[in-house]
């Protein structure tokens, strides 16, 4: 008796090691693009809730292959997120209106375990009766947080930042850079250029923090944010 389980057991074995696996394909999520709100614009589309918030339909292109979408927020005033999840290229969100804000799509393969974020996009919430807007917050692109730089032969750095404004009227910057807090204003200056690059002079192996601030021609302001770099000897 023995002998028949040993023998029934080897057989069982035997056969399942013989039977095929079966590959899970790699599924990828198309390509996709976001759609609305529209990038760098003011969006006036939003269903007014209350004296603070407004609905807003979200809209990007389909992916294909995916089933679900992660949709990102952020409100470039003051940093913070909200994330949605959608099973269709479209999702109404509660939003506080006279705000900028980012987003971003990720359409997922949930059987894959694939994913693609889409590019980011800005806009501009209007609020009741709003009719001129603030620029968006400055990006700093160099020096990037934590960045370790050189000094040019006239002992200075270079800060490069582009800025956006919803209603296209940017009218110049203000330069805030000191060795603590970035509240010494540096320079200041008209000029209606996105994208700035400017010469400052620095100090050798010294920490510098540094920051923008756009001004458009309503006298509308927006703040970068703070960045730190250090200087090479």
């Amino acid at each position: 008796m023995k002998y028949l389980i040993y023998i029934v057991a080897f057989c069982l074995l035997a056969c399942s090691a013989d039977e095929p696996k079966v590959d899970i394909p790699e599924i990828y999520p198309g390509s996709f693009d976001l759609k609305y709100p529209e990038n760098n614009k003011a969006c006036q589309g939003g269903s007014v809730i209350n004296d603070f918030q407004s609905k807003l339909n979200l809209m990007w292109g389909s992916s294909n292959n995916s089933s679900r979408y992660k949709i990102n927020i952020k409100n470039l005033r003051d940093d913070s997120n909200l994330i949605f999840e959608s099973a269709t290229n479209t999702k109404e969100v509660t939003l506080k209106h006279g705000e900028p804000y980012a987003w971003k799509v990720t359409a997922e393969v949930p059987e894959s375990g694939s994913s693609l974020t889409s590019k980011e996009w800005r806009f501009y919430l209007a609020g009741l009766g709003e009719v001129s807007y603030a620029p968006f917050p400055p990006e700093l692109i160099s020096p990037r947080p934590s960045d370790v730089v050189d000094l040019n032969s006239n002992d200075e750095v270079l800060l490069n930042w582009s800025c956006d404004d919803p209603d296209n009227d940017i009218k110049g910057y203000r330069i805030y850079m000191d060795t603590t807090d970035a509240t010494k204003l540096i320079d200041s200056f008209d000029a209606t250029q996105n994208q700035i690059v400017i010469a400052v002079v620095a100090t050798a192996e010294t920490k510098y923090f540094w920051k923008v601030v756009a001004y458009d021609t309503q006298g509308n302001t927006a703040s970068s944010g703070i960045y730190s770099f250090s200087t090479n000897l």
